[in-house]
């Protein structure tokens, strides 16, 4: 079932063979969780450093290669002819041909940020043929090389180790570190609590003896790990038994990745944003809809209605059929569960259904599927510097929906150009927005965090990164700043012609290498012009002299 060999056998007679040519080690697996998604991929070692050489996978072509979206930094995607997309993320850089290729797109498109499509017969690639530089580009926080491996046709990602795990060395199980009882809010306790608790595992089985009445919910902490490394990664497959019975399974194989936010009710993120471990809920809240998460007719809620001991297993696996089991039992033991308040009237929100939530001058419109399980909220407003409106915040706790909704805040203030107003969050986030009729409206996600309506009439500030108006080395690096909605784009020009700019990861600074630009070197003064705009359509130009 979960074996190493298989992804030989599900390529349909295509060979794989390793992204690198040193001895595979990860830092990441696929399906782990993180905050507001699963990893979608395999991060492989690269020594913790930049440079390595990667190579294709498989046979087949290049079909994409972006810079600057999705926080993958340069990627380069290659489809095979099985029907699987493979995605290099991170890199530092391309092989000469295909770093031409990008080059002639972004200079025609006269844009650093890149989206390249290549047709079947345009870049061809062997299985071992190199096509990349390993880096640390985009939303990476150290250097490696992040993997994905995607069904071409639906869009979901898949396990690279269905084709790649044979070439990884795993025979560590995966370990449990304890589980957390979830009673039902008034209808079950556990140990004689209505609220949430957690017990640790000292061994696999437990020799304590715990008590539970009513419907009660399990969730499990544990991390997988693997051969020659400190790492911990995600579980790959997760049984609960009660009895014997399945009453719930887990096995991360593949993912929609429309259905990526909705990790945060899999697993508990509460616990997770107070103590950042993560604990897999063994049930399923209403909404979740993950394809390789099931449960019994009861969604996994294990019903204690005897008054007597049942047996509750935990069975985890990783994909190498690495297995442990965990165990405890619980004696069924007559207990009355305290009824929860009922919510504030007008305040209830239903999975299932459209909802709204109001204050004077704010909205909140929230689609079906934006909650994972019925819901109140109790929005208030908080302290904010703004004149504009008030901040408004929806949640005292983390909450991050599993789909987008609808904000909209009232303006009461008049302001020179409405067009200027967005809706900035706590988190120092813009997040955009559309005046309309005297209200500012934007999608969001997280209610944990305080909007309100900002204003931004100020140009970005652009300041060369050189003492004196002559350069004469060919890079140009340049400061753009704009510490209101932020910078959106940067293009320069010298003599009329366009020179591509490139943002460096992490910072706010822009360089430019005239000696990569089709501009020819004359030896002689030019005039840069550079043109920054900022996300509410504020313009800033700079005119300098270099030599070059």
């Amino acid at each position: 079932m979960l074996n190493a060999i298989a992804g030989l056998i599900l390529s349909a007679g295509l060979a794989y063979s390793p992204p690198v040519d040193y001895a595979v080690t990860l830092a990441g697996n696929f399906g782990e969780p993180r905050p507001n998604h699963f990893h979608c991929g395999i991060d492989v070692k690269t020594g913790g450093v930049e440079g390595k050489r990667i190579y294709a996978i498989a046979d087949g072509y290049v079909s994409r290669i972006t810079v600057g979206l999705d926080g993958f930094g340069n990627a380069l995607y290659i489809t095979h002819p099985d029907g699987r997309v493979s995605v290099y993320c991170h890199l530092r850089s391309f092989t000469p041909k295909l770093a031409r290729m990008l080059r002639r797109w972004q200079y025609a498109h006269e844009s650093w940020t890149a989206d390249v499509r290549l047709a079947p017969g345009e870049c061809p690639v062997s299985r071992g043929q190199w096509v990349a530089v390993s880096g640390n580009t985009g939303a990476s926080l150290a250097p490696h090389l992040h993997l994905e491996l995607r069904n071409a046709l639906s869009g979901h990602v898949l396990d690279p180790l269905d084709v790649l795990g044979f070439c990884v060395s795993d025979s560590v199980p995966p370990m449990a570190h304890g589980f957390m009882a979830c009673p039902v809010e008034g209808e079950g306790t556990f140990c004689g609590m209505s609220a949430n608790s957690t017990y640790g595992f000292a061994s696999h089985r437990l020799q304590r003896q715990f008590t539970a009445w009513g419907r009660v919910g399990f969730a499990i902490w544990a991390n997988d790990y693997m051969d020659g490394v400190y790492n911990k990664f995600g579980v790959r497959q997760t049984v609960l038994k009660v009895d014997g019975r399945e009453v719930f399974r887990c096995d991360v194989d593949r993912l929609p990745p429309v259905l990526n936010a909705q990790v945060n009710h899999l697993f508990d993120y509460s616990h997770y944003y107070r103590f950042r471990t993560w604990y897999q809920r063994a049930f399923l809240l209403p909404g979740v809809t993950l394809p390789f998460a099931s449960a019994d007719a009861n969604r996994g809620i294990v019903y204690f209605n005897e008054e007597r001991d049942y047996h509750v297993e935990y069975e985890l696996a990783d994909f190498f059929g690495n297995i442990s089991t965990y165990s405890f039992t619980v004696t069924g033991r007559r207990a009355a569960a305290p009824r929860h308040a009922p919510a504030e009237r007008g305040r209830a929100l239903r999975y299932d259904r459209l909802g709204e939530v109001a204050l004077p001058g704010v909205s909140l419109v929230l689609p079906p599927g934006a909650l994972s399980a019925d819901c109140s909220l109790s929005p208030r407003f908080v302290k904010s510097a703004s004149g504009l409106s008030p901040a408004v915040l929806f949640s005292s706790q983390p909450m991050h929906l599993m789909r987008r909704c609808e904000l909209y805040i009232a303006v009461r203030q008049e302001v020179a150009n409405p067009g200027k107003l967005y809706i900035v969050g706590s988190d120092g986030r813009c997040y955009g927005g559309r005046y309309v009729s005297g209200w500012v409206t934007a999608n969001v996600r997280d209610l944990g965090v305080a909007y309100r309506i900002a204003y931004d009439d100020s140009p970005p500030a652009v300041a060369p990164l050189w003492q004196g108006s002559w350069h004469s080395s060919g890079k140009l690096f340049f400061r753009v700043g704009d510490g209101e909605s932020g910078v959106k784009s940067l293009k320069g020009y010298v003599d009329g012609r366009f020179v591509l700019f490139e943002k460096r990861d992490r910072s706010d600074v822009y360089m430019c290498d005239l000696r990569s630009s089709p501009l020819p070197k004359q030896g002689r003064k030019r005039t840069l012009r550079l043109f920054a705009e900022d996300r509410c359509g504020n313009k800033a130009e700079l005119s300098t002299d270099i030599f070059y």
